[in-house]
């Protein structure tokens, strides 16, 4: 039996396929159609329009990047050992490519938020739209229950300090602030876990009072600003008529624990 088989183009490995699966957005088409359907299903869950085509933006922003720090990290050197005008030259092309890509997330993002304001119109931040409050409070909710159990304030209670925590940035900076809120976390982690300790929901003080916020994910949110803008942050808690003995007690709860921590 002969062992040779003539070539049968159809053997041929389709340039779609296999090594070839990975690049195969090519051009606007494809990415356009999955964003029509993220739209379309969210429509039918009831996100508006407008919140779907921001949350969307932001993602497409913060996968541009991800994978501008991720390239990065690898464009340091150059592959292989070809001497030193190989090296280079390398380097200098991915440096450029770099700082393309840089842009291109930065005009991403922009194109969902817009640019921050100047310097005259800083204290003219406009209200926290919904879809923000909600991307705080995804961003809060696993932070917080790393120190505490799960929240006991009234969620319209919630909604409203976060609204002043949000009014304090523009919208850009709204955008950021899952970033901000995870690395203040790992900052203060021990600090945090002294104050939860001594007045979370599972301390011996079991009537809210002055340390309501710390039966709140919102409270951790607040206490970054206690930190980053405590001017600013004052100013719109009282603009929005919240508790002053909340922001009073959470300060004075912070204090301690750092005292003991």
């Amino acid at each position: 039996m002969s062992l040779y088989k003539p070539h049968d183009p159809s053997d041929e490995e389709d340039p779609m396929s296999a090594a070839g699966e990975g690049r195969q957005w090519r051009d606007e088409t494809g990415v356009e159609a999955t964003r029509a359907t993220l739209l379309q299903l969210l429509a039918r869950a009831g996100v508006p329009g407008g919140d779907a085509r921001e949350l969307i933006g932001l993602v497409e922003a913060g996968a541009l990047a991800l994978a501008y720090e991720e390239l990065g990290e690898r464009a340091r050197s150059a592959p292989g050992d070809k001497g030193e005008a190989y090296e280079s030259g390398w380097l200098d092309g991915a440096a450029g490519l770099l700082d393309e890509l840089g842009a291109v997330a930065e005009r991403t993002l922009l194109g969902v938020v817009g640019a921050d304001e100047q310097d005259g119109t800083a204290g003219e931040h406009p209200p926290a739209r919904r879809m923000e409050v909600e991307r705080t409070r995804v961003a809060l909710t696993p932070l917080y229950l790393s120190f505490a159990s799960d929240s006991e304030l009234d969620p319209e209670v919630t909604e409203e300090v976060l609204g002043a925590v949000l009014a304090t940035m523009s919208p850009r900076q709204r955008a950021g602030y899952a970033v901000l809120l995870t690395r203040f976390a790992a900052v203060h982690r021990a600090r945090l876990e002294g104050l939860f300790a001594a007045f979370g929901p599972d301390s011996a003080i079991t009537v809210h009072g002055r340390y309501s916020l710390l039966h709140s994910a919102a409270g951790i949110a607040v206490l970054e600003r206690l930190v980053a803008a405590p001017g600013r942050l004052r100013q719109e808690w009282d603009a929005a008529e919240l508790p002053p003995a909340w922001l009073d007690g959470l300060t004075t709860a912070w204090s301690a624990a750092g005292r003991h921590g």
